[in-house]
């Protein structure tokens, strides 16, 4: 099963909101550009590994995760979604298609984000969605290769989202094999579930990652390489989308490859950003 559930948020595919753009330079949907020049890896991971598939459980920390509304918190949450660093310290990542339905279809509209949701509870506030970004290709093609979007926030109580729960970094070409901590938001639990695992390349630009219990509502749930324990911090290298946006299974879930292309809609999305 998809891990969006369409049918929770049907009325809520509008037309676009007025600043929602996504004005990547449109090119056929095989990609023929634009390329990196870097060629991604297959390092194996340094850490030990569970065997077999092991199984999400529930997550005790994860304030720079959240999840994705629909308005406020009084429906059913759809979608996962995370900070990112960025220079105004106000974006988040997801998945293309928790921001729009893809081919024929629109932004969806009127959003918030909830870092830390658990319970019912917002405990670090309900942030409202400003500006929505996807490749032209997911939005004119749903291009599965390029389901991935980042979402610019408006301020909350005079400050940005970074600074009051921090955020991730963007990693670009890491390689397919990876050691990732993934936490989402299934629609059936008011809290958060993470796993660890080893990546591995499913396709020219898709990831795989093998954990149990990723059931709908984790699309967009971000993939965390070099996780500090610490600091809680790590660098994003893949968010649940992609092929069948993200899995038809609730044990093997995608990714869409962050490459180049990825990068090229996060500066989009900083330029978005910039205060008017």
């Amino acid at each position: 099963m998809h891990r969006l559930f369409w049918l929770v948020i049907s009325t809520v595919l509008l037309a676009g909101c007025g600043t929602a753009r996504g004005t990547t330079s449109k090119v056929p949907a095989d990609r023929p550009y634009p390329t990196s020049s870097a060629t991604p890896t297959t390092k194996a991971p340094a850490t030990p590994l569970p065997k077999g598939t092991p199984t999400a459980q529930t997550a005790v920390y994860g304030r720079r995760v959240g999840a994705l509304f629909s308005h406020d918190t009084s429906g059913t949450h759809f979608c996962t979604a995370s900070t990112v660093d960025s220079p105004n310290h106000n974006m988040i990542i997801t998945a293309a298609h928790c921001l729009h339905g893809g081919k024929d279809d629109d932004y969806v509209s009127d959003l918030v984000f909830v870092p830390g949701y658990r319970d019912g509870k917002a405990p670090y506030g309900i942030w409202k969605v400003k500006t929505e970004l996807v490749d032209t290709r997911w939005a004119n093609g749903s291009d599965e290769d390029l389901d991935v979007g980042f979402a610019v926030l408006e301020p909350l109580g005079g400050k940005n989202i970074a600074d009051v729960v921090g955020a991730n970094t963007l990693a670009v070409d890491a390689g397919f094999r990876n050691v990732v901590r993934v936490t989402g938001y299934p629609m059936r639990s008011d809290k958060p579930i993470t796993c660890v695992n080893s990546t591995t390349k499913e396709d020219t630009y898709q990831l795989r990652f093998a954990c149990n219990g990723y059931f709908p509502g984790t699309s967009g749930s971000p993939w965390l390489t070099g996780y500090d324990p610490n600091t809680r911090v790590g660098k994003v290298v893949g968010v649940i989308g992609g092929r069948d946006e993200g899995g038809m299974e609730d044990n093997i879930s995608y990714s869409s490859y962050f490459d180049e292309d990825v990068k090229h809609l996060y500066d989009e999305a900083v330029r978005e950003s910039a205060p008017q």
